[in-house]
């Protein structure tokens, strides 16, 4: 419904053409020098013990760039997941509220290596914030992060990639020691449209076990006024996941806000 109303009022962006080319291309770039803020609502279902519980996650990602000097930049980015989880067996599982946060902070080169790669790389760090126990980890956590893309006209090829440790918490929650890899492909055509593949995959080494979820995404830039917005929707597939995890098919819908310079 709300995507229908946004379409309705706003139009391809034409004003600007060569703006909205480098604008669409940015956005295929995490450490792109763009201050944007995608939100985004994930729809998925569970399985085996779980079968029947859903889990509904609406997250905020404001991605803020910061000029250190003429050779690099500074890229953080914020991850806020609200949650509500529902049709659980365990009652204590049923909860709705504020997730941990996560925060991540690359140092980019301004400009490519001499062969075309963009990079970026820094510290992760996890925040305790969930409102309730069953949406977190109730510990604080550390790592590495980076990212390596390359962009060739419309093509955008890369990946992004992290470890967080639990360093301090409540000690008797599980520790956390989880990796995560992000390949990713997309293709920007000349009507701004972005068509992209990607996963976002972990693994939790304390469980032993990965979730793998294939996701294919379709994002069009719009002007809605004098802002411009990328309206994307995208299906979900876990190809794996634990036992009780998520299963099937989901869904993903983002909105994200954009503030050029």
């Amino acid at each position: 419904m709300i995507g229908a109303c946004l379409l309705a009022m706003a139009g391809p962006v034409r004003a600007q053409p060569d703006q909205a080319a480098e604008l669409a291309k940015k956005l295929a770039n995490p450490v792109a020098s763009l201050i944007s803020v995608p939100v985004q609502f994930n729809s998925d279902t569970y399985g085996g013990a779980n079968d029947g519980a859903s889990v509904d996650r609406l997250v905020v990602q404001p991605v803020v760039p910061f000029s250190l000097n003429q050779d690099w930049n500074l890229i953080t980015r914020t991850i806020v997941p609200i949650l509500d989880q529902k049709g659980f067996r365990n009652p204590a599982l049923n909860e709705s509220g504020l997730g941990d946060t996560t925060l991540s902070l690359f140092l980019s080169p301004k400009a490519p290596t001499s062969g075309g790669w963009i990079w970026g790389a820094g510290p992760i760090l996890l925040l305790p914030t969930a409102s309730r126990d069953a949406l977190g980890t109730d510990k604080w956590g550390v790592g590495p992060t980076g990212v390596m893309l390359k962009q060739s006209g419309p093509w955008t090829v890369g990946m992004l990639a992290g470890h967080l440790w639990s360093v301090a918490g409540n000690d008797s929650r599980a520790d956390v020691s989880s990796t995560t890899l992000q390949p990713f492909v997309s293709y920007t055509s000349a009507t701004h449209t972005t068509f992209g593949a990607y996963t976002e995959s972990s693994y939790d080494w304390k469980s032993k076990q990965w979730q793998v979820p294939l996701i294919v995404q379709a994002g069009q830039l719009l002007k809605l006024g004098p802002r411009i917005l990328q309206l994307s929707a995208a299906a979900k597939y876990w190809a794996a996941s634990p036992d009780d995890g998520p299963r099937g098919w989901g869904l993903r819908l983002q909105l994200t806000f954009l503030f050029p310079k």
